[in-house]
């Protein structure tokens, strides 16, 4: 089953947890064991995996991406200007596979589901695809 989610992002950069909407995604299918793809549709953002605990670790990743790929670049040619998101949309990917078992996620305990916004704000939208088996 395919669900379709929205997303409003508030800045250029940030990382969103939607650990939440997948887990609801994942419970409307009722699937209870199989796994769960979540992918996004932009080429400007992406999805990660990483630790929700703590939110200095969503400000650290964010702070060394934008070392790496910094908005502006004498040698960026791109017209509109973005070239720095796409570089890091590419950088996060643009899926990731969970693991359904017993109708849950299956996630570590400080892992949380992101999507990743790199030329914000923006109305956004990612899918996750339940599939049983």
């Amino acid at each position: 089953m395919l669900h379709k989610e929205r997303i409003r992002t508030s800045g250029r950069d940030e990382m969103i947890d939607v650990t939440r909407q997948v887990a609801s995604a994942v419970s409307r299918s009722g699937v209870d064991e199989g796994i769960a793809l979540v992918y996004c549709p932009h080429t400007t953002a992406g999805i990660a995996i990483n630790e929700n605990a703590d939110p200095d670790v969503k400000r650290d990743v964010l702070m060394r991406l934008d070392e790496v790929y910094p908005w502006e670049h004498p040698k960026y040619r791109h017209a509109e200007g973005n070239t720095a998101s796409h570089l890091k949309a590419i950088t996060t990917g643009t899926s990731q596979t969970v693991i359904v078992s017993g109708g849950r996620l299956v996630l570590g305990r400080w892992q949380g589901i992101y999507f990743c916004e790199f030329d914000g704000p923006r109305e956004r939208e990612f899918y996750v695809k339940v599939i049983k088996g």
